[in-house]
């Protein structure tokens, strides 16, 4: 089944809740930058935290998120939207270390614990809105909690995971967010907090085969929430030949002039998906006549 994301309202309507199956997605983006095991997890788990927020946007609005902890795979950039379409990137993917003491990919280590995570949220009005945490962990699913919780005020547990294969490939790869809205009770809080110390790891839970609405079944029990809705998820880029010029336009006609001398056009090379695309001599004579 192809990937898709859930969204649900659980205990009383007390919590919102999110679930997202996206191995297909990671899978094409590890593909694409041809990220080595530890980095790919990273990537794998940051643009499933990316997709699982902008599933919580409406209409046209976008977020991204950047992750810079001073760890060796340097930054990694992310863009989602509210339906279900994500992209990213990182500095350094060819990273990878021997597991870590409880055998698992030395996610920590990669993306390091110096630095912070920042998210701008594209709402549609003339400022964007940005906030800014420290990395607290570098495991990047305690990051985002700490995100929420500390800029913007949402008690959250998430939940991010990311199996690997020994070829690169994505074995599996998921997520969940569950958030507290304003009003819950104690007993909400109270159990929240049991059933964060009990839960399977989401890579695992879709290794065996759990689908996103499954995974929240495991989480809170099936009659303790209602389905909003769901979507498909997918890796997508929007770069295109004209974003590219736009963004040549904006140089020195110097240097434009340099790219016509020196190599007779010029190669764009998107960071996202890595696509190139070649600008011929003439429209880059254009760009410095206009």
């Amino acid at each position: 089944m192809s990937d898709y994301l859930v969204r649900g309202l659980g205990l009383n309507d007390e919590i919102r809740i999110l679930a997202v199956d996206t191995t297909e997605t990671i899978n094409e983006a590890v593909r694409r930058h041809e990220a080595y095991p530890t980095a790919a997890a990273a990537l794998g788990r940051t643009m499933t935290a990316s997709v699982l927020m902008g599933a919580m946007l409406k209409n046209e609005e976008k977020v991204t998120t950047t992750i810079e902890g001073g760890g060796p795979i340097g930054a990694i950039v992310t863009d989602s939207d509210a339906k279900g379409h994500v992209r990213g990137y990182l500095g350094n993917p060819q990273v990878h270390f021997d597991l870590n003491d409880s055998g698992k990919l030395d996610v920590r280590r990669a993306v390091g614990t110096d630095g912070y995570l920042r998210v701008v949220k594209d709402i549609g009005l003339k400022e964007h809105f940005t906030g800014s945490t420290e990395i607290v962990s570098g495991e990047i699913g305690e990051d985002f909690a700490y995100y929420f919780y500390t800029s913007e005020q949402v008690p959250s547990i998430v939940g991010l995971g990311v199996l690997v294969n020994p070829d690169n490939t994505i074995k599996a790869s998921g997520g969940f967010i569950i958030q507290v809205l304003p009003g819950a009770s104690e007993e909400t809080f109270e159990f929240l907090d049991k059933i964060s110390k009990e839960m399977t790891p989401v890579s695992r839970q879709i290794d065996e085969g759990l689908s996103p609405h499954e995974i929240i079944n495991a989480a809170i029990g099936e009659k303790n929430w209602r389905e909003l809705s769901e979507m498909p998820v997918s890796f997508e880029c929007n770069c295109s030949k004209d974003r590219f010029l736009n963004a040549i336009s904006a140089l020195d006609p110097a240097e434009i002039m340099t790219m016509i001398k020196e190599d007779g056009g010029a190669e764009a090379d998107c960071h996202f998906c890595r696509n190139k695309v070649w600008i011929e001599e003439e429209e880059l004579k254009e760009l410095i006549t206009h």
